[in-house]
């Protein structure tokens, strides 16, 4: 699925009504009475920073609605010995483990506590809620690639008003590494791969925008493709070839002012040939470089 998340109308029309949930705090909640034992407790069931509970009917109210008024909930519902929760809640856990304390995992096991994923409208598992301020506001069913499920927590955490750093993708890593070793077919493949989970990802587009570059100006020998360029101001496959050279050269503003010029004095295919080769190098540097941020602007300019 492209997008996990369940559109939030849902909740407005009063699809999940936690108000019956609202009862008086269990007796373990209660001013001098001693807390339960057993994973319903409330306690975390794993140490360091993680926040994992598993939840009942009676500890939902402490343990879902309370903390999420403070801490961003996320609520899972699975049941053992279903595969696709078997396998999914082990993820879960593992990034609350890497969230250092920054959102509870709460566990439903929903042949346990059919009620609560009947106020949930759960109507097959593995399901995912996050509950934040006490009311649920996004949710998603079904199995999710671990990239699109980090991008769904950090949104998560957002609504919640947490700010966490952007988690390091050890596949960039990878791929990156094989960019710089010139095997530019296994890092088209990382790259494309990471894509395909995340189609937003600047840093993957980075650098398949960064590949087409490299196999562009393979063998070319960058004086001559320069001269060529200066010779033909109109040519447009030695103009794109000189950008491309000026990129890898630290030149880029210089490679964007050319192509921008270009832009100018061509028309129909070749303009859009070479606009869409400009946003390319555009992309490798990032929106947020002002030479991007110029160019962009002068692009425009050139187009209307």
């Amino acid at each position: 699925m492209s997008d996990p998340r369940i559109t939030s109308s849902i909740f407005t029309r009063g699809a999940v009504d936690l108000s019956t949930l609202r009862g008086p705090a269990p007796a373990s909640t209660r001013p001098g009475t001693p807390p339960q034992s057993g994973p319903s407790n409330g306690a975390p069931t794993a140490g360091g920073d993680t926040a994992i509970v598993d939840v009942t009917e009676a500890t939902i109210q402490s343990d879902v609605l309370e903390r999420s008024m403070a801490t961003p909930v996320v609520v899972f519902f699975g049941a053992a010995g279903f595969p696709e929760s078997d396998e999914f809640a082990p993820v879960l856990e593992r990034l609350n483990a890497e969230g250092g304390g920054t959102w509870v995992l709460a566990r439903v096991d929903v042949q346990e506590n059919p009620r609560i994923a009947q106020m949930f409208r759960v109507q097959g598992i593995p399901m995912v809620y996050a509950v934040v301020g006490g009311q649920p506001v996004d949710a998603f069913s079904g199995v999710v690639p671990e990239a699109q499920l980090r991008q769904w927590i950090q949104a998560v955490l957002k609504a919640g008003g947490v700010t966490v750093a952007e988690p390091e993708d050890p596949r960039l890593d990878e791929a990156d590494d094989a960019l710089m070793s010139g095997d530019l077919d296994a890092a088209e493949q990382a790259y494309r791969k990471i894509l395909a989970d995340a189609p937003a990802d600047a840093a993957a587009t980075a650098g398949l925008a960064q590949v087409g570059v490299a196999r562009r100006v393979a063998g070319a020998d960058p004086s001559a493709a320069l001269a060529a360029a200066e010779s033909a101001p109109d040519d447009v496959a030695a103009q794109l070839l000189a950008a491309d050279i000026e990129v890898l050269s630290g030149l880029a503003e210089q490679a964007y002012a050319r192509l921008v010029g270009l832009v100018r004095r061509t028309a129909g295919e070749d303009r859009e040939t070479v606009r869409q080769h400009l946003v390319s190098l555009f992309s490798i540097a990032g929106p947020d470089d002002p030479a991007v941020a110029s160019a962009r602007r002068a692009l425009a300019s050139a187009l209307f």
